[in-house]
């Protein structure tokens, strides 16, 4: 069964940066697509940040040369570093797995329980 754990979320002035990690069990990590999404209070959850397990990546405009993901497959971790945080980036951050690319990114399936992060002064 996968499980999936967030962690390094917490309160950061604007402009200011975090580290996400999403720690994962109970498969094959190597062979899986992982993805970031987030979703603000009222707001639908949304794509932030893909790779793939040949280590490409997608960006969400709204992040693009801020957010930085990544992944250590020996760890079996995946990270997003966020960069030049801006209020509208408040939200809970949650990680998901997949190992089919497209189904991650149109209907993701498994979730962590997400990380809040608030950017405010």
């Amino acid at each position: 069964q996968v499980q999936l754990v967030e962690s390094g979320g917490g309160l950061v002035q604007p402009g200011g940066s975090l580290r996400l990690s999403c720690a994962a069990s109970g498969i094959i990590f190597n062979v899986y697509a992982m993805a970031w999404y987030r979703q603000a209070p009222g707001k639908q959850r949304e794509l932030v940040a893909v790779i793939s397990s040949t280590l490409s990546t997608n960006y969400a405009d709204s992040v693009k040369g801020r957010f930085t993901i990544s992944r250590d497959n020996a760890k079996k971790t995946m990270y997003l570093q966020m960069n030049s945080l801006k209020p509208e980036d408040t939200a809970v951050y949650y990680c998901s797995v997949d190992r089919d690319f497209a189904r991650l990114v149109t209907d993701a399936r498994t979730w962590g329980q997400g990380t809040q992060v608030t950017v405010s002064s």
